[in-house]
């Protein structure tokens, strides 16, 4: 399978040598690789040249984007950039973060997954993170979620959801738009994924506000929106966030990212799959 990688950067300096190098010695070797180096001032497009010079398959190009972190539109938005770079040959295409490191059988397993199953729409593995000079799970969603730094979808997929949503929330509605079209998601739990830098590091004061918006956009509904953030807010051990995605959710227009009818789908999904952990 042809497998095309877009990965937005900025300033990563620090671990997106170990990012290339892990994806350069990959068993089966992505066709192409874009690094979208947005306003890096660091040596980040150094460390994309010394790779690009040794690697055929490996290009970048370089944008200038709005400073603030903001979650979802400002890596989405860089995704796309790259992305339009590209043309129509592959079989998958992969989001990627600058700051992971991959098992050397990471794509060739992905594309296994692909092959056996053609409704197999999404698939990744987990990321996980050093603590006390280990490296454990980074807990933070279900086992049945793809994490947004290591999304990649099968082409057809990706275009029946319409692609990547320009706003917070996106590395959820995917899936939910993906099972809404009669795709499967899988993730491996085999396939662990160093993560070098903690989710949510250099998120803005500002962008805690967006996650209930999100849940808006979504279509969730109050109930469920009151649970999922109590859910996030717990894995987080902050009250404040709980309290923070509720004003989001009350102070959201009426903007939303997927029809009434994807909506009702999402909702009834969300029911379903609570009750299933309690009956």
């Amino acid at each position: 399978m042809n497998f095309y990688l877009v990965i937005p950067a900025h300033n990563e300096e620090a671990f997106l040598t170990s990012t290339l190098q892990s994806l350069t010695e990959q068993t089966l070797l992505p066709r192409k690789i874009v690094i979208v180096n947005d306003n890096s001032t660091d040596g980040t497009q150094q460390i994309i040249d010394s790779f690009s010079n040794k690697h055929a398959f490996i290009s970048s190009i370089t944008i200038t984007s709005e400073a603030e972190h903001a979650p979802g539109s400002k890596v989405i938005n860089a995704f796309y950039k790259g992305f339009e770079t590209l043309d129509d040959g592959y079989d998958v295409i992969c989001k990627f973060d600058a700051d992971l490191i991959f098992p050397p059988n990471y794509l060739e397993k992905t594309a296994d997954h692909f092959l056996q199953n053609k409704n197999n729409g999404l698939v990744g593995g987990f990321c996980y993170i050093e603590k006390n000079e280990d490296w454990v799970l980074e807990n933070l969603t279900n086992k049945d979620h793809i994490r947004g730094a290591l999304k990649a979808y099968r082409k057809e997929c990706f275009h029946q959801i319409g692609g990547l949503k320009r706003t917070m929330g996106w590395d959820t509605v995917d899936e939910l738009l993906a099972k809404y079209h009669g795709w499967e998601v899988i993730t491996d739990q085999a396939l662990h994924v160093k993560h070098l830098k903690p989710t949510g590091a250099n998120y803005h004061k500002s962008s805690k506000l967006k996650q209930g918006q999100a849940f808006k956009r979504m279509r969730y509904g109050f109930c469920l929106t009151v649970l999922a953030a109590l859910k996030l807010g717990a894995k987080k051990r902050s009250f404040s966030y709980f309290w923070n995605a509720m004003r989001g959710y009350f102070s959201s227009n009426n903007e939303y990212i997927v029809s009434k009818k994807e909506g009702k789908f999402i909702r009834n999904l969300r029911w379903k799959n609570i009750k299933s952990k309690f009956f």
